[in-house]
């Protein structure tokens, strides 16, 4: 069975943007949870199932390609979607995020009105939503 209240992780490291994110969806009756940089979303993970992943591409450290492999790889992560918010919108950079395993994409700046229209499409697309 389905949680009712879908639980979104969002890794970001920029506090802005995670307090933005966090209000907009949390307005939409998500459940959201914050991960700092890569080590941290590993760490919550290891105590969270989420529904879907929202990830920043750059991070310090660990950029959000390498982690979206490490989590592809975990048997308990492998069908949660991962959707990449991201500011890179160079041509090819969707593509690139799709083909390094992304299952979606959404840019930034953040589209108030969309994203939660966005991530409920994500999620219905798994059965979650």
């Amino acid at each position: 069975m389905t949680n009712p209240t879908p639980i979104i992780l969002y890794v970001e490291d920029n506090p802005e943007n995670r307090l933005l994110v966090r209000r907009i969806l949390m307005a939409e009756g998500f459940d959201i949870h914050e991960a700092s940089s890569a080590a941290h979303a590993l760490q919550v993970l290891k105590s969270l199932q989420p529904d879907l992943i929202l990830m920043d591409i750059n991070m310090p450290e660990m950029d959000g390609y390498t982690l979206s492999g490490h989590l592809k790889e975990m048997p308990h992560l492998r069908r949660v979607p991962i959707i990449a918010l991201t500011a890179n919108v160079m041509r090819g950079d969707r593509e690139r995020i799709l083909g390094a395993g992304f299952d979606g994409y959404i840019q930034k700046p953040v589209d108030v009105d969309s994203l939660p229209e966005d991530i409920h499409r994500f999620l219905s697309e798994v059965g979650h939503g």
